[in-house]
Formats: C-alpha cells, structure tokens, sequence
C-alpha cells in the first residue's frame, strides 16, 4: 500500500522554521507500508527557512506581511501531485502536515497570522481530494493508533465470531456482567456472550464474539450497550463485523466495506437517551460515520493481500424477516449495496461517543433469494472465514 507522507513527520527538517515535525505514530506506519516522502513547498523552490505562510478563506496564500504566494504554493503541489499521482501511481492516503497551508486537511490557518483556525484545506491537500485520495493529519493516526490503554474492540456478527480465537486472552467478562446488556438475552446461533480482552498478533483487542438484535425485542440502548462497554474501557476504534444480503446489482456475495449506512430499523439509540449517559447530546451529525481513515486501511490491505472486496452503502433494518422483492428494489434504487440486521445503531452510538468506526460485512446471499436461511448465512460465512481473518488482522497490523 502506497501512502503520501509529509516528509517533515518523517522527521526532514523541511519546515517553515527550518524544523521537522516527526510524529512515532506516522513514522511507525511508514515502516508498514510504501511510504512516500513529499514537500510540496520544496516542490515549489522555496528556500528552508522561509517567512511563515497561511491560507485565507478566498484561497489566497499570504505572508504575514501581505505578500501574496499563492502561485508558488499552487505550483508545489502541481509539481508534487504530477511526481506521485499522475504517472500512473495508486496512492490511496496521504498524511500530511495538519494545519499547513500546502498540506492542512479540515483545519487550516486562516490567515491573519494570529493563530485562528478555520474550516478548510490546503492547497495540496485539495488538489489531491479532487485526485479521489484520502488526506488525513498525523492526529488523525495518533488518534486510531492502539495501545493497552486504549485497544481496538471488535463487534462481531453471525458466523464470525471464530475471530475470538486467535485472541491471547488477558480476561473475559461475560455480557451479562456488562451495564445496560439484558440480564435475560441468550444468544441466536452463530454467536457468543464472553467478551475476551487480550491481543491479536500484539495488538490490545477487545473481541465481543455476539450481538444482540432488534427483532429479538430488545431496545437500541441494550443493542448498542457493547459499544457503550468498550468506549469505558477506554477504546477509541471499533470494528464492526456483520453477515448481510447483496442487494443485486449494487453488490455481490463475499466481503464489502460498508462506506456509510441508512437507517431503516424505526430505532435509534440517541431518540432514547435520558441525560444521564455516556454522550453530551442527542444532536449529533453522521458524515463520516464510518472512519475514512480505517477504509482506506482496509482497502490497502484487501488490495496488497489479494482479497476481493467491494464498498457499499449498508441499509439496517429490523428483520428477523428477510427482505420482500418489492423492498430490494426500493433499496437498489437507493443505492444501497448491502442489507442487514444489525450495526447501524451501533455505528450510531460509537459516532455519537467519538470513536473511529470500521465496518466489514461479509454478504452471505444475494438479498431476496427465497432459498436465504439463517443455515445457509452461517455456511458462507464459514467459506470466507480464512480471508475475512487475513483482512481483519491486515489492518491491525497497519494500525
């Protein structure tokens, strides 16, 4: 997996002060994947030190005493997007610089050179947006990156729930020990009540190896109470695995990365929150409720691996009823790829408490197939097991 990285994180002495800004968690990532080095200031010719720049709102790049650079900034990250894009190169990501003028992605200064921040980008780090590329700042993968204190909890679904036994176990802890999880819940085939923290190949999980479900009568509260449970233990990413139907013509059966969700279960964890939880308020935006950051993650390794997989739009419904040929339509006009039973309010409610979301889901049938059986989603799922375990552990790793 190629990657672009600021090479003043890489620790080159490239900055407008003559400084580099060397982040462990960047150049821990550099050492896992193809990892190329960019400048586009240097790209531009401009000399190391030079007077510090900031961006306006109008895209205008000026210093501190008025002078207009905004050609020698554009023309940087022509010169860098030509070298590392448009010779043909695959670059999914770009790390880059957070708040730069060249390299700054969401956040950038605005300009008057007194430290206000602004919604924006860089002007590299547009161009290459418009190139289809995923920028992220180095926060961003300090952000996602796991430790002890803060492992990655995986959410599993039915049929992948074998995922647990690779774990090195530290401690269990049995769901109905877990705040909010009904006392009374028993698990649907295909699934396992025992939380195991521990590692995978060194990396700090917590693996939830089950679920519980809408339709089996429960509230999004007690659905969403293992994502809840795994924000207190103090995990900042979480992967949510799931069996779900292909909606034809959007997707077929095998492994998908869910890009973004419609919610169609009538539930909502937020619609029943009581002021006293976990989160600051109900209101709560959903644009990239799925981690931008872990999807790329995950296509690169899917891509480096050879696994196939698709994208697609996750559409959540009540179930426990497979879907009627009249509703995959509908659906298919939505432009959603895959149909399933879980996950949408646990992405809800993982957003809402500011954890960075993974979705995988493995499409055990083309939806509206009348032969669909609890049976035969269990019987795919264990036919994609080996390379839905190489994705899963691919990314742990990258992480």
């Amino acid at each position: 997996m190629r990657v672009l990285v600021s090479s003043c994180l890489r620790g080159v002495a490239c900055r407008y002060d003559g400084s580099a800004k060397p982040s462990d968690a960047v150049r821990e990532l550099c050492g896992k994947v193809d990892a190329l080095g960019v400048c586009p200031e240097r790209d531009a010719g401009l000399p190391v030190p030079r007077p510090p720049a900031e961006r306006r709102a109008d895209g205008r790049v000026l210093l501190a005493d008025g002078t207009d650079v905004t050609e020698a900034f554009e023309r940087g990250a022509r010169v860098a997007l030509e070298r590392h894009l448009r010779r043909g190169m695959k670059v999914p990501l770009a790390v880059l610089k957070a708040k730069s003028p060249s390299c700054g992605s969401g956040l950038v200064y605005d300009g008057s050179h007194t430290g206000t921040l602004v919604r924006g980008d860089g002007v590299f780090a547009r161009l290459l947006k418009k190139e289809g590329v995923c920028v992220v700042s180095e926060r961003d993968v300090e952000l996602c990156k796991p430790s002890v204190e803060h492992p990655v909890a995986l959410v599993m679904g039915t049929g992948l729930g074998h995922l647990a036994q690779l774990v090195k176990p530290v401690r269990r802890i049995d769901y109905h020990d877990i705040d909010g999880f009904p006392e009374d819940a028993v698990p649907v085939q295909g699934h396992s009540f025992e939380a195991i923290v521990g590692t995978v190949d060194g990396v700090p999980v917590v693996v939830y190896p089950g679920r519980i479900h809408l339709y089996q009568g429960y509230s999004a509260t007690e659905v969403a109470s293992l994502v809840r449970h795994a924000e207190r233990l103090g995990c900042r990413d979480i992967v949510f695995a799931s069996a779900t139907g292909a909606v034809p013509g959007n997707a077929q059966v095998g492994l998908g990365i869910i890009t973004d969700q419609v919610n169609l279960t009538g539930k909502n964890p937020l619609a029943e929150w009581d002021g006293t939880r976990d989160i600051q308020t109900p209101f709560v935006g959903m644009t990239d409720a799925y981690t931008p950051y872990l999807r790329t993650l995950a296509r690169g390794v899917a891509d480096d691996l050879g696994i196939t997989v698709e994208e697609g739009v996750l559409a959540g419904v009540l179930g426990p009823c497979f879907e009627t040929p009249a509703e995959v339509a509908a659906m298919r006009l939505m432009g959603v790829s895959y149909v399933g039973m879980s996950t949408v309010n646990e992405v809800i409610m993982a957003h809402a408490l500011g954890m960075n979301v993974l979705g995988l889901t493995l499409a055990a049938n083309q939806s509206g197939d009348p032969d669909t059986s609890h049976e035969s989603v269990l019987a795919t799922a264990e036919r994609h097991a080996a390379d839905f375990e190489r994705l899963v552990r691919g990314v742990l790793r990258l992480l």
